[in-house]
């Protein structure tokens, strides 16, 4: 059975790529995870392809331990893996509890690894690996400290892996939008009460930003893709220019509000 894997996929990005991945590739079945199976299983009811909800916390050992368990007995082909578990908060350190920190290194990078190590012994030559990265992987970021530092492990991990990878004939890359609509202010927001973040020069919609990822990872030999050329363009300022003036000018920017109005969706 060929299948593709989506963490993540109760909402936002990893929902998108659910309802996007079957213009690229082909497979029997996907298998949509995340914490909230209401929302897996009404994603199942809008798909075509068919969708399998497979409800698991993926900061939790007993998790992957379900997941390995079901590998084993399923025996899938693995076209398809798109990690898009994770979550970031905003504002000053003192104000995110470390509890909060730990975990989105748990979510956003062991999470990650562990999801794709688990996965590879059931992926062959022409299968693919989507990591959902992030713009803050290029620069550090103040007050998104901990979010854009592992979003940094994701970048680095995924452009090594890639080359690793290509002896099997599996390819890898990093996806790293800008500011998307979606629930992640949710949660972004609750420690930002100071407005230590609050400068959001531009917004894109999470469609546009999955079809840009896929059509790159399968149309393009890059390790890492950037929707939108404005995003682009920083990426490269960013490479050139030093981190400490970079976070400056970060800083600068975010003493002035920015299409910071409407984000949460609760």
């Amino acid at each position: 059975m060929n299948i593709a894997i989506v963490t993540g996929a109760s909402s936002g990005m990893g929902r998108e790529f659910v309802r996007q991945l079957s213009q690229f590739v082909q497979v029997d079945e996907i298998w949509a995870i995340a914490r909230r199976k209401e929302a897996l299983e009404s994603l199942r009811d809008e798909m075509e392809v068919p969708v399998r909800p497979i409800p698991l916390d993926l900061c939790e050992q007993a998790s992957f331990e379900t997941f390995a368990a079901l590998l084993e007995a399923e025996h899938p082909d693995v076209k398809l893996l798109v990690n898009a578990a994770g979550f970031g908060k905003f504002g000053a350190y003192q104000k995110i509890p470390i509890g909060d920190e730990c975990k989105m290194i748990d979510l956003n990078c062991k999470a990650l690894l562990r999801m794709t190590r688990l996965t590879l012994p059931y992926m062959r030559a022409g299968s693919h690996i989507l990591q959902l990265d992030s713009l803050s992987a290029f620069q550090p970021v103040p007050y998104i400290t901990t979010y854009g530092a592992t979003k940094a492990f994701v970048l680095s991990y995924t452009r090594a892996m890639n080359q690793e990878l290509k002896a099997q004939g599996i390819r890898m890359m990093a996806m790293n939008p800008g500011w998307v609509k979606t629930e992640f202010f949710n949660h972004a927001f609750q420690t930002n009460g100071g407005n230590e973040v609050q400068y959001f020069d531009r917004l894109y919609e999470a469609k546009d930003c999955v079809a840009t990822g896929l059509k790159d990872l399968y149309h393009s030999k890059k390790d890492y893709s950037v929707h939108g050329l404005p995003v682009r363009m920083q990426v490269r300022m960013v490479k050139l220019l030093p981190h400490s003036l970079v976070m400056k000018i970060w800083l600068k920017q975010q003493k002035k509000a920015k299409n910071n109005q409407g984000l949460t969706t609760k």
